[in-house]
């Protein structure tokens, strides 16, 4: 093998792993974590790793190195007790203390380059008061104590924050990142090659829209046995007022027939706003669970008379007029009592178990054309989309382990949440360690076996 081992402290479901191997041709040596259901879904990407199911701090590495050199060592240690996502809630120290480990390991095996991504909040740590907060005027000391811990290795330091959408993955994930060397070379920061309008020669930010499966687009929010939450018509209902009749330039699908957005389960911080984002953009922060939701908009054209067309059909002549959506009238209506209607700029009001909100009397001006909006549809992002969505290869597998046992949903996009975004350990991996590089990535093989014939892709 060219070079020495490459060690991924903190491998979780892969992403640094498999960004490293996209890099360099070649997979990681040894993989450490202590969640057995992270190991089985590495091993099942990474067979040719050693697998090491083991507490990060009680690991012992040089039983494994065997004396040998280690090139690269990678880690992403816990974020969640340094993350402002947190907010005001009590941190827990141990994963507090997890950069400590990090220390541990370098000085125990010396690797020549170690890479470590957290979020940027860690540069911020520091001690916690006897009720698990921080205090405010000792943020950063125990950071500025590791670094130093490191230095006292031998290593050279130098650490960036840097936006995942900014190097080519459709995510706007931000994320702190350190490199470690004490092999004499100089530390290399990949220069970006993309941006949010792509000026100077760079490319426009990738749209999340582009990894969504359009084929299924879920089903009416109309035609429920279970009505849907007061809570999620609200998001519904404000979503559709800002990132469709609100928005110049919404996300359009399915051959012009609908529009299309992202709403979030989080909790609005202002009456009548709406948690989501356009499909034009890289999808936001993924977290461990699914609180991703697309929401699609059926548009029929608008006559004179009223008559409109089907959405099984092409949409019918659009002129080539410059033009833009604008809001002509939009309210939804309550089907009981009075049938008062409402104001699609206030949050939903009050529904009951047998009775439910339509959207009514809708107008879209598309490019000189007028349209209605015939139905809403909602399902919640799928793992498949949410890993492209990340950065993942499509061929990565996040839905069985090596053995063929099936991960329930919540475990695979808890594992996509938690992971490394691949593209920025391809890039850093790339500028700092090319000489690494054995050959290209071997995609992983699949198997399908819907139809009468086994596929191999």
């Amino acid at each position: 093998m060219k070079g020495g081992l490459i060690i991924d402290c903190f491998a979780g479901g892969g992403g640094a792993s498999v960004g490293i191997e996209m890099a360099l041709g070649r997979q990681v040596d040894i993989a450490i974590n202590h969640d057995p259901d992270a190991i089985l879904m590495h091993k099942t990407n990474h067979p040719d790793t050693l697998h090491l199911t083991e507490d990060i701090f009680k690991v012992d590495l040089q039983k494994y190195v065997k004396g040998r050199r280690v090139s690269l060592m990678w880690a992403s240690p816990d974020c969640t007790s340094h993350s402002k996502a947190k907010g005001g809630k009590p941190r827990k120290q141990g994963l507090r203390i997890l950069p400590w480990a990090v220390y541990k390991h370098a000085k125990a095996i010396l690797p020549d380059v170690i890479i470590m991504e957290n979020v940027e909040e860690i540069q911020q740590w520091g001690p916690l008061d006897t009720d698990g907060h921080p205090i405010p005027e000792r943020k950063g000391e125990d950071y500025k104590k590791f670094v130093m811990a490191m230095k006292s290795l031998g290593y050279v330091f130098d650490s960036r924050e840097l936006v995942a959408a900014d190097y080519g993955a459709p995510t706007t994930r931000k994320r702190w990142y350190a490199v470690f060397r004490r092999d004499g070379r100089k530390i290399v920061w990949p220069e970006p090659t993309h941006s949010k309008m792509g000026m100077n020669g760079l490319l426009e930010w990738k749209k999340c829209g582009d990894y969504i499966d359009w084929s299924d687009l879920g089903k009416s929010i109309f035609d429920r046995k279970k009505p849907l939450v007061d809570a999620t018509q609200s998001r519904i209902a404000n979503g559709i007022d800002k990132y469709i009749l609100k928005n110049l330039h919404p996300y359009i699908v399915r051959n012009r027939d609908a529009l299309a957005f992202i709403i979030q389960y989080h909790g609005e911080t202002r009456v009548g706003d709406s948690r989501g984002q356009l499909l034009t953009e890289p999808i936001k922060m993924i977290d461990t669970s699914n609180r991703y939701g697309l929401i699609t908009t059926f548009i029929t054209k608008y006559y004179k008379t009223g008559i409109g067309q089907s959405c099984e059909e092409p949409l019918h002549t659009i002129t080539t007029s410059p033009g833009h959506f604008g809001l002509i009238s939009a309210f939804l209506i309550k089907y009981y009592g009075s049938g008062g209607g409402q104001s699609m700029n206030s949050p939903l009001g009050t529904i009951t178990t047998k009775d439910r909100f339509g959207l009514v009397n809708v107008l879209l001006e598309i490019e000189g054309e007028k349209y209605i909006i015939s139905d809403i549809f909602l399902r919640m992002l799928k793992p498949e989309e949410l890993k492209l969505m990340q950065g993942f290869p499509r061929d990565y597998i996040i839905n069985q382990d090596y053995n063929g046992n099936k991960y329930p949903v919540g475990k695979q996009v808890a594992r996509i949440g938690n992971s490394v975004v691949p593209i920025m350990a391809k890039k850093l991996a790339e500028s700092n360690c090319s000489y690494l590089r054995v050959g290209e990535r071997m995609p992983n093989m699949r198997i399908d076996d819907s139809g009468g014939q086994l596929k191999f892709a």
